[in-house]
């Protein structure tokens, strides 16, 4: 193996993979140097495997609403030893997968962690910190993506962070999560599908900071109707006991007793061990700031993905990686748009949003220069069986120009139909513009293009 390559990856998650099979695809000599498992938070250990489990979690409605439909089921039970044996199964078969992609591509992989020894030299070591390889480079590119943050009280580490969940043999009887994210709301969600019952201790006000507020109102009213006990303004103090027979202590004294914690309180990039010092590279809190060109402050090192904690979501990665490849090696210089990025969360019922909240939209246009639309009703997939949550669907308008600013759902299959509704808003539609379109009858999605004015 040549030691010298035009491109070498720290970081086989979802940009670096991004990155390093479309240079390659363009004649250029890459090299991507993972430690773990070869397909990152996503694949490993974050949207698939979590997102297998929220289908599984969701069978418990669709068991129960059978009856409603004539089907008579009889008693049912639900084996999470089972569900997350499959999951692992699922996520070792795409590894496998990514293994061979890069192969395919003729990215050279190397198994070890990656360390700048200087701004164009990267030592592999393995996880003694013994170097096996020591390879240079025209250009590096950092895509190490980000970890799990635990906050810092007493017994911080006998709660599990999210990583821990997908390596579970079942889950327990009781749970407290902690935190207010999309981690912490999609793991109550599927571990009450799943019968466990969930405790959510929540340090603010509201759920889904970031989201929209009345839609994050919307998940938490749904959350709490299915037996979720959120807890606002709680925040834990400390964790004690032994695994499986822990109590957690809360600021104001209070004590739950639970057989396991989740700490979903944030992510962090994952800058430990890169020795950036070394080459030079600029750190800015915990993140490694970049320009609209994924460059470092050293020319000729790039960074993508959650490292920079611009936006940290899959495809923002993956876009980003490809664009770098493009301007770079493939005559296609080209930025990403980080200004209109649609985002989910697979809580149930799931929030899906693309453009400004309500709240962001009257910050930058003033209440007087906002109006919203919004419709709240009951869908036809819920009519025999005559349950809630109700779904929500929203338009924000700049008034002046009736141009939709902000579109938002919490509903099934929420996520399916913002994804759409991104284009419209992308190519700057007005209401009037939701209003021509003629409706698809009977749907969910027709609501959006029947609000009234």
């Amino acid at each position: 193996m040549s030691d010298h390559f035009d491109l070498i990856v720290i970081g086989a998650g979802s940009g670096g993979l991004a990155a390093a099979k479309r240079a390659a695809s363009y004649g250029a000599r890459v090299a991507i140097v993972e430690g773990d498992r070869v397909g990152g938070t996503c694949v490993i250990r974050g949207c698939v495997p979590k997102k297998l489990m929220v289908y599984g979690s969701a069978v418990r409605h669709q068991l129960s609403d059978a009856a409603s439909y004539g089907w008579s089921l009889g008693e049912s039970c639900h084996d999470s030893s089972v569900l997350l044996s499959k999951v692992r199964a699922e996520v070792d078969r795409l590894n496998q997968l990514h293994i061979g992609f890069l192969e395919k591509a003729g990215v050279q992989l190397l198994s070890g962690w990656g360390r700048l020894a200087d701004d164009r030299t990267i030592s592999v070591q393995d996880s003694s910190g013994v170097e096996t390889h020591r390879l240079t480079a025209e250009r590096i590119l950092i895509a190490v993506g980000g970890r799990p943050h635990r906050p810092e009280i007493p017994g911080a580490e006998l709660g599990w962070v999210s990583d821990d969940m997908f390596e579970l043999q079942q889950f327990p009887k009781e749970v407290v999560v902690v935190g207010a994210g999309f981690i912490a709301c999609e793991f109550a969600c599927i571990l009450n599908g799943l019968g466990v019952k969930v405790t959510q201790l929540v340090r603010g006000d509201h759920l889904l900071r970031g989201f929209d507020r009345e839609c994050g109102l919307a998940v938490q009213e749904a959350m709490e109707a299915e037996g979720i006990e959120v807890r606002l303004a709680h925040s834990p103090a400390a964790i004690e006991g032994q695994p499986e027979d822990l109590t957690v202590v809360t600021q104001s004294g209070e004590r739950i007793a639970c057989n396991g914690v989740l700490l979903a309180t944030g992510r962090r990039p994952f800058l430990a061990g890169l020795n950036l010092e070394a080459a030079g590279v600029a750190v800015e809190g915990h993140r490694i700031p970049v320009d609209a060109d994924q460059r470092t402050n050293v020319p000729h090192i790039y960074a993508v993905g959650d490292v920079t904690d611009r936006i940290n979501l899959t495809p923002v990665a993956i876009d980003e990686g490809r664009a770098l490849a493009d301007t770079i090696w493939g005559n296609k210089p080209r930025q990403v748009d980080h200004d209109l990025v649609a985002a989910a969360v697979f809580s149930q019922p799931e929030l899906s949003s693309v453009g400004l909240s309500e709240e962001a939209a009257i910050k930058r246009f003033g209440s007087d220069g906002v109006k919203v639309h919004r419709a709240r009703f009951r869908p036809m997939s819920q009519a025999l069986p005559a349950r809630d949550p109700k779904v929500l669907l929203k338009l924000v308008l700049e008034a002046a120009t009736g141009k939709v600013v902000g579109c938002h759902m919490v509903g099934e299959h929420a996520a399916e139909i913002i994804q759409m509704a991104a284009i419209a808003v992308g190519m700057g539609a007005t209401k009037a513009d939701f209003d021509r379109t003629m409706a698809l009858h009977p749907t969910i999605s027709e609501e959006f293009v029947t609000l009234p004015n």
